[in-house]
């Protein structure tokens, strides 16, 4: 809070200046308080790790939302917790009406919780913090995405330092770039946190429509770089080609992008002044929505049904497993589909011994188990979050698309929360299960179900 309170200062904002010393001010505070009293077992263990990594982020959460309330930004706490929540998950949904209305100060919380989420609260903490003993690999694990994690190098503070090396690295790059357009320094480095951390807040509220054509491009690619698992460009680092070669997840992710956008292309050609213009626009749909990002460029609301039944199902899919995005993950799917041409050739042949296999390597039973669970469960979170907030009675579009775009952190929806519109529409009851949804799709279901499990409290 540091930063947006050096922010308040720049730009004149002195109204400002004493909520954000306020908002420091508690955190310094509770977090002694939290920190008198400790225990002398320092050992971590998975469930120790996930209960940790669940609580953080309710704990962030709060603290992050109370300078919204505090600068009137966002008075209402729970429309203010909506809004940091979705922040810090980089789901990218609003209640906020008039965004450009916004103190600067707060513009940039909004944009740097993105940043921060991205890669993870607690990876960076790992990174940083002398931790120690096996605590590390458990709080990574907790937090980072996809089906399974694994270590980069054989030390976890090596791995944490190495992906944030490659992340600020990125967004610096970006942030660049986005200067070297037609954005100032401030714009800049708001839209570079947004894209890095496939966040989604802008500070206009026509999301990129007003920027040029270069800013939309370079925030394309950028949004598609960033949805790539960060192991790839370790091995890229070290020259690991083959390796790199190898990855299934990333041709798929890929090949899926180019093929949505030669799709939607074809179906909105006349909406389009040029082929220029239809592949920009529905390249950048395409990118924002797979990559959970969230920006967008014009109301795709207005889209024909099939263009916008295909955004739909890349809000579904998500992008790499290990990257900053969102949704169920590539790498999952990829194992849910080899999992049922498994079960059709064992039907075909009840003999035959087989075993999935995912970059050349034999996927461990475990994993697949875990991905089957994993889609049970939030099939079953899915389905019980349109029943609660479908009592706003609001239409089905609108309840549908609300709630994948929560709880797979994608940002808008369609109908009355598409591009052109936000979520203050809900009841508080309703954004209550909402800010549920993020965080659920954020840490991928089980930290939260855990934290909630009367087992996880016996001893």
């Amino acid at each position: 809070m540091v930063l947006p309170l050096i922010c308040a200062f720049v730009y004149g904002e002195s109204e400002n200046v004493v909520p954000w010393l306020v908002c420091i001010a508690l955190c310094v505070l509770f977090g002694f308080l939290l920190s008198i009293k400790t225990s002398g077992d320092r050992n971590m263990f998975a469930k120790e790790g996930f209960v940790s990594v669940a609580l953080s982020w309710i704990v962030i959460s709060f603290f992050g939302s109370i300078p919204f309330v505090l600068t009137n930004a966002i008075p209402g706490f729970v429309d203010a917790m909506f809004e940091t929540v979705s922040g810090f998950t980089t789901t990218g949904a609003s209640v906020i009406s008039d965004i450009e209305a916004l103190p600067k100060s707060v513009l940039f919380w909004r944009s740097f919780t993105h940043w921060i989420g991205g890669m993870g609260v607690l990876v960076f903490l790992v990174a940083l913090l002398p931790l120690s003993g096996s605590g590390n690999l458990h709080l990574l694990r907790a937090e980072s995405t996809g089906p399974s994690v694994s270590k980069l190098v054989p030390k976890v503070k090596q791995t944490a330092k190495i992906l944030y090396l490659i992340y600020i690295s990125m967004t610096l790059i970006l942030i660049f770039l986005l200067w070297f357009g037609d954005m100032n320094f401030f714009e800049a480095v708001t839209h570079g946190f947004g894209t890095a951390g496939t966040g989604g807040f802008g500070i206009k509220n026509d999301s990129l429509a007003g920027y040029s054509a270069y800013s939309q491009v370079v925030i394309t690619v950028f949004m598609i770089l960033f949805g790539i698992d960060f192991s790839i460009y370790h091995l890229i680092i070290l020259g690991r080609f083959r390796d790199v070669l190898k990855s299934e997840e990333w041709k798929v992710y890929i090949g899926v992008i180019i093929l949505s956008v030669a799709m939607i292309c074809v179906n909105c050609y006349n909406l389009f002044d040029n082929i220029s213009d239809a592949i920009n626009h529905s390249s950048f749909q395409v990118a924002s929505i797979i990559t959970t990002t969230g920006f967008s460029t014009l109301n795709f609301d207005l889209w024909p049904e099939f263009s916008k039944c295909i955004l739909v199902i890349l809000m579904f899919l998500g992008a790499c497993a290990g990257s900053t995005g969102g949704g169920i993950k590539i790498s999952r799917i990829i194992i849910l589909v080899k999992s049922i041409a498994k079960e059709i050739k064992i039907m075909a042949h009840p003999k035959t011994t087989l075993k999935i296999k995912m970059n050349g390597r034999v996927v461990e039973h475990e994993t697949v188990r875990s991905v089957n669970v994993f889609m049970v469960a939030y099939l079953i979170i899915f389905m019980l979050s349109i029943l609660l907030i479908s009592l706003d009675g609001m239409g089905f579009e609108t309840n549908f698309t609300s709630v994948a775009a929560t709880i797979n952190n994608i940002g808008p929806g369609l109908a009355d929360v598409g591009p052109a519109s936000n979520f203050s529409c809900f009841s508080p009851f309703s954004t209550i299960i909402l800010i549920i949804d993020m965080l659920i799709g954020r840490l991928e279901v089980f930290p939260l179900l855990l934290l909630i499990s009367p087992y996880t409290w016996k001893k």
